[in-house]
């Protein structure tokens, strides 16, 4: 695998309603508790972001792509939403500055030692992560090819050595589900 973005040229694609039959916004909802200041790893357009927002007193909303700042921008901001321009493994956020976190169709994209232990820094204690992504078990009929994918298995390894608990973990046909709590 290795590090790669999603294409701009395809953004509108990412505010399809039917990408909610992969995770809908109860169950990523339902994987933490999105109160306080939330990060959305890999934001993109907002889609997800606008509907966890609802819920934060503040998110920030994290992708690489200034693009992709751009496009949520036009679309409409949330009052509560900050925009970050930065890499995963690298926020330039402080310490424990967040509650939560939410990944939706973006750990394929980001996952490094460096985004694991970045994340590991600035979660606070009893802070929960929401991550959805696609298996690299599944068929491959939607999302990215699964050689550019991660298995339940190698993603829940991926935090194995740093203080998160995982608390739901499951597989479906195409994609999987983690909550992780930060140990206190």
């Amino acid at each position: 695998m290795g590090f790669h973005t999603y294409d701009i040229e395809n953004a509108a694609a990412m505010n399809d309603s039917d990408r909610f039959r992969f995770c809908s916004i109860e169950e990523l909802l339902g994987l933490f508790e999105p109160g306080g200041t939330v990060a959305d790893l890999g934001s993109g357009t907002g889609f997800f972001t606008q509907h966890v927002a609802a819920h934060a007193d503040r998110l920030i909303a994290i992708d690489i792509q200034p693009a992709m700042h751009e496009w949520f921008r036009r679309e409409g901001l949330p009052a509560n939403v900050d925009l970050l321009t930065a890499p995963i493994g690298s926020l330039g956020l402080a310490d424990d500055a967040l509650d939560g976190a939410v990944s939706t169709f973006t750990f394929h994209e980001f996952n490094s030692q460096s985004a694991i232990d970045e994340l590991a820094r600035t979660i606070r204690p009893g802070g929960q992560i929401a991550i959805v992504d696609w298996t690299a078990t599944g068929p491959g009929a939607e999302g990215p090819p699964t050689d550019h994918r991660y298995s339940l298995a190698e993603a829940t390894a991926a935090v194995a050595d740093q203080p998160f608990t995982v608390e739901v973990a499951s597989e479906r046909d195409e994609t999987f589900a983690i909550g992780l709590r930060r140990d206190a």
